[in-house]
């Protein structure tokens, strides 16, 4: 079985909190199975957008963890925006959560696949 989303989301907030950092969910969607979008935004102003990794990231001996790949970095915050808006458009059940890590780095929060 699973954890939901919104479940997984709840933990990632209380990890990056307990971490010295800030996070915030932008778009609630799927309480069971929502697919979930990260936005990290650094102290000086770069960003990075991480999504889902694709199905073929995914290790069967560790069906219950959650694998992202960076979809988009940069400095733009309309290319990420719409980004997330073709996103939203495709599945509008997704999650947006932001977050500012602080000390800790995104890869340690999350599970980083390289695409």
């Amino acid at each position: 079985m699973r954890v939901t989303s919104d479940l997984w989301v709840s933990a990632l907030l209380r990890r990056i909190f307990s971490a010295g950092g800030f996070a915030a969910v932008v778009k609630r969607g799927a309480t069971e199975a929502g697919a979930v979008f990260v936005l990290a935004r650094g102290r000086l102003g770069e960003m990075a957008l991480y999504g889902p990794a694709p199905q073929t990231s995914y290790d069967s001996a560790r069906p219950d963890d959650r694998f992202f790949t960076l979809l988009a970095a940069g400095d733009d915050a309309a290319v990420l925006d719409a980004r997330l808006e073709r996103e939203k458009k495709f599945d509008p059940e997704i999650w947006v959560v932001e977050i500012e890590a602080g000390a800790i780095s995104v890869e340690e929060l999350i599970s980083v696949k390289m695409p």
